[in-house]
């Protein structure tokens, strides 16, 4: 079914591959799938490549650039006249809504649209009803869309953007054997420690996470602040990319407006996150908005109990009270005491990583998403090819 079948993956970043698609198009290429990939230029596409990928880089700004945006258009257009893709998927809102009407335009046969949450929620009105109205316009296009996320249906739907017959629901699939604790004996994690420079009777509170001010840094450092006064041999472990181009980038160098600085380690980006998770007691995501929230379920595949606010996408990838804790949205007193009792409750911590594990393993495995991709294609093929 799938030989020959051409498919064009399109984002506008080369984080969306690395973090989120790069297992899901390795596997699609096993399946014999001819794979392509359009992101904006970047030395991480040389090593796609050498991995038998087919690049094409086209620039695709995240922010609103009429010029810019007409000339990926064209460029997307052109692209994809000249492959003959059976397939277009695109992700990420930018990338999405510019390869929806180029592979419109270019009449591919079969589009979708995978959609990693719509973030116009809490947008002013005029601004929400201006996203509505491209989201709409571009998801005309599109025969299928992908959500992460099942209150993204209902907003799907409510708007007017998908039908529901059109909606298939994946959440995300989790590399169970990667992030997997048991790989990590005791021995490990002591060296681990060691050579990131934590004590051994130090508590490790983690977060993995880009920095900027809506991951919610600021108030996750004035809730540090709080532990630390009552908690002083803990250690909070920062992974994440500097963005210094996005309006809401943070300097790591504020921690010490809080006076927390001798207690932070930042590790900046890491391939080893998995190792990572293993020195982690809790781990952490105190982010504004999110799609699905996926180091929330890498930490809890691992084991580790969660905290995060309590908003869509994070609702989905932490069970309260079961896997973790949700506090109300940028509120650092709540932040604080949900970590406190966990620090305060080993026994809660562990009971939470079990059932973080279980839940993993039962709803969002690797290979039951996968399938239903594959099945879906399958589908989409038989259908229209």
């Amino acid at each position: 079914m799938s030989k020959n079948i051409k498919i064009c993956y399109v984002v506008a970043v080369d984080i969306t591959i690395k973090l989120i698609l790069l297992n899901y198009i390795r596997r699609i290429k096993q399946e014999g799938y001819e794979v392509s990939l359009v992101c904006s230029p970047s030395p991480y596409l040389e090593e796609l490549k050498k991995e038998g990928f087919n690049i094409q880089a086209i620039k695709i700004s995240r922010r609103i650039q009429p010029f810019s945006d007409l000339l990926a258009l064209l460029k997307l257009y052109y692209f994809f006249k000249k492959e003959k893709f059976d397939i277009v998927q695109v992700q990420t809102p930018k990338a999405a809504f510019l390869g929806q009407l180029a592979a419109g335009l270019a009449k591919v046969p079969i589009i979708i649209n995978n959609n990693f949450g719509f973030y116009f929620e809490n947008f002013s009105f005029l601004k929400k009803k201006a996203f509505i109205f491209f989201e709409r316009l571009a998801a005309q296009h599109s025969d299928l869309m992908f959500t992460i996320n099942k209150e993204d249906i209902t907003t799907a739907v409510q708007e007017k953007i998908f039908p529901p017959e059109k909606i298939e629901y994946l959440g995300f699939g989790i590399n169970l054997n990667r992030f997997n604790p048991d790989r990590f004996p005791n021995d490990f994690v002591e060296n681990k420690k060691r050579e990131l420079g934590i004590s051994p009777n130090k508590k490790v509170i983690g977060i993995i996470a880009r920095l900027v001010k809506e991951k919610g840094y600021l108030e996750l450092f004035k809730a540090f602040k709080i532990i630390i006064e009552k908690f002083p041999n803990t250690v909070l472990l920062i992974v994440g990319i500097h963005e210094p181009q996005k309006k809401d980038s943070i300097d790591i160098n504020i921690m010490k407006e809080y006076g927390i600085e001798d207690n932070v380690i930042f590790l900046g980006e890491r391939k080893d996150i998995e190792e990572i998770y293993t020195v982690m007691d809790i781990f952490v995501l105190p982010s504004h908005r999110e799609g699905l929230g996926n180091t929330l379920l890498e930490a809890s595949a691992m084991k580790k109990p969660l905290v995060a606010y309590d908003i869509r996408g994070c609702r989905e990838s932490v069970d309260n009270q079961k896997t973790g804790i949700l506090v109300p949205l940028k509120n650092s007193h709540a932040l604080a005491d949900a970590m406190i009792y966990l620090i305060e409750n080993p026994a809660k911590c562990l009971e939470f990583g079990k059932q973080g594990r279980k839940r993993i393993e039962e709803k969002f495995n690797e290979d039951i998403v996968f399938k239903k991709v594959r099945q879906e294609y399958e589908e989409l093929i038989s259908h229209q090819l």
